[in-house]
């Protein structure tokens, strides 16, 4: 699939606040008039962390914005795998946010689902099952952080979608994720997004690794332009990503992007990368073979064993609710 409309990716300081960012955004992504948007924050963590969590003010901001030229904004997300997404909106801040701004907030895996089917694929993924708020949607907003990933060494916008995947049971996908990835972004094509980047994560995010304080926000009309730009500025090399993938899919040269406002020279600060100790090791060969990701993960009790173990190991301090 060649992708040949242009991918502009805007570059911001953020000291001065981001009403003005959000504005120029809304009105460059030609949204008003749309009679349905979906919005997909970052909810990776049950309660609100600045780098981890979408902040629920720029939500705040975003949907007022977009409910003055639409008719209905619905900020959506999935049940994490051991924690609600009811009780995450409300531990956040997030569905305060959303709905005094004049929007909604659904949890994904309670909506209807739809079997998305892809024949005459090669991969083995051979379907998703996908929410019907989202698909049925006029235009999708993405809300990434800027993030490094110990499984998968970046999370951005794409990423981000993977949340829209209602089971929570999306770890059984791990051993297809490229495809995945590549899928969702084929299907919902965010028709804008914008990066909150003022406060990073380096290490190994994406919610357990160290905040970096970078004062940016990124917008852009394409999720993997925005992704590719965001590697480069933390000195990654998405080409060693599920991105690149996804380029290889859709035809989308580095060269073709268009970065306007700052540079990416002038922004750039080398992120740690995550550390690929044994336990990532391990999950990372798991993740690798369908049948063991099943096997292995298969209760919340399985996965809470594996997250003490990996405390364990690394000396970490243990998390109390």
């Amino acid at each position: 699939m060649l992708n040949t409309e242009q991918k502009t990716v805007k570059i911001f300081r953020a000291q001065n606040g981001i009403s003005e960012i959000l504005k120029e955004a809304v009105d460059d992504s030609e949204l008003r008039g749309k009679q349905k948007i979906f919005v997909k924050p970052n909810m990776s963590h049950p309660e609100y962390l600045p780098g981890v969590v979408t902040s629920p003010q720029l939500l705040s901001e975003l949907v007022g914005l977009l409910r003055d030229g639409v008719s209905e904004v619905i900020v959506g997300e999935s049940n994490g795998f051991n924690y609600p997404c009811n009780s995450a909106f409300e531990k956040t801040g997030i569905e305060t946010a959303v709905k005094k701004a004049g929007g909604s907030v659904i949890n994904l895996s309670e909506d209807k689902v739809v079997k998305v089917k892809f024949p005459n694929n090669s991969s083995p993924l051979k379907e998703l099952f996908l929410p019907k708020t989202v698909l049925d949607a006029d235009a999708v907003v993405d809300l990434p952080l800027m993030k490094t990933h110990e499984f998968a060494m970046y999370s951005g916008a794409i990423k981000n979608l993977f949340g829209c995947v209602p089971s929570n049971k999306r770890i059984y996908l791990h051993p297809y994720l490229p495809e995945v990835f590549y899928r969702l972004y084929s299907i919902f094509k965010p028709q804008l997004t914008v990066m909150d980047a003022r406060v990073g994560i380096e290490g190994n995010g994406p919610t357990k690794g160290n905040p970096v304080k970078m004062d940016l926000m990124l917008t852009s009309n394409d999720a993997l332009a925005i992704d590719i730009t965001a590697t480069k500025i933390m000195e990654l090399d998405w080409k060693q990503t599920y991105l690149n993938y996804i380029a290889k899919k859709t035809g989308l040269q580095e060269e073709a992007i268009v970065v306007q406002g700052l540079q990416v020279n002038e922004v750039m600060r080398k992120f740690e990368p995550p550390r690929t100790d044994l336990p990532v090791k391990a999950q990372m060969k798991i993740y690798q073979h369908e049948f063991l990701t099943k096997m292995l993960f298969c209760s919340l009790d399985v996965v809470k064993l594996f997250q003490k173990i990996t405390i364990a190991y690394r000396g970490e301090p243990i998390e109390t609710a």
